[in-house]
């Protein structure tokens, strides 16, 4: 007697071959979902940014006031004020380095941003604050207002001089309609910070 023969039908074997493989499929889907990882994100909404930078290799602290239509203002005083946050007080050299596994990581990135995650219809002041100078000289720092929805338009962008140390300067002006619409712009002076001094 010869060894046994089993016979299988062909369409068997490919209905098996096509469940193993819509598994497999599923395994890797289940895979590439990793809830876990969605668990730490944060969906953050801006309307508008508003940010100001300046040179790497200086060391000075220039400093972002906002106000809003409603007399709220943000700063490094205050971080947040109504729809206005601030998400980054750069203090010039001050922050610019941090420790990791026991060693210095310098990353010189010198700029202030700050966002607007909802629009109330009305005036913002952008001012800067030439908090401190290092070295004792004038610094150039770029301004830029950009309205992020429903897509990114540049609605200001300019180099601003800050001559001293303790000077506080209005950068821009503008005015939003209730959508968002940016009505008009000016740079007539007013004064945001708590110092005392005349705005330039």
């Amino acid at each position: 007697m010869g060894p046994r023969r089993y016979y299988t039908d062909p369409f068997t074997d490919l209905l098996f071959n096509a469940l193993l493989g819509f598994t497999f499929l599923f395994l890797l889907t289940i895979l590439f979902l990793n809830p876990v990882s969605k668990l730490g994100r944060i969906n953050l909404k801006a309307e508008f940014i508003i940010s100001v930078e300046w040179p790497e290799d200086r060391g000075d602290d220039v400093d972002l006031w906002v106000e809003d239509p409603n007399g709220e203002i943000v700063s490094y005083l205050r971080r947040e004020a109504g729809w206005l946050h601030l998400d980054r007080d750069d203090r010039g050299d001050i922050n610019d380095t941090i420790w990791v596994n026991g060693e210095p990581r310098v990353h010189p990135i010198n700029q202030e941003v700050v966002t607007i995650r909802g629009v109330v219809a009305g005036e913002y002041v952008v001012n800067l604050y030439y908090y401190e100078a290092e070295p004792l000289a004038p610094v150039e720092a770029v301004v830029k207002v950009e309205k992020v929805n429903p897509t990114l338009q540049l609605v200001y962008a300019e180099r601003v001089v800050l001559e001293a140390e303790d000077t506080e300067r209005t950068v821009i002006r503008f005015s939003l309609a209730g959508d968002g619409t940016v009505l008009g712009t000016n740079t007539l002076p007013k004064r945001l910070t708590p110092y005392g001094l005349d705005p330039v």
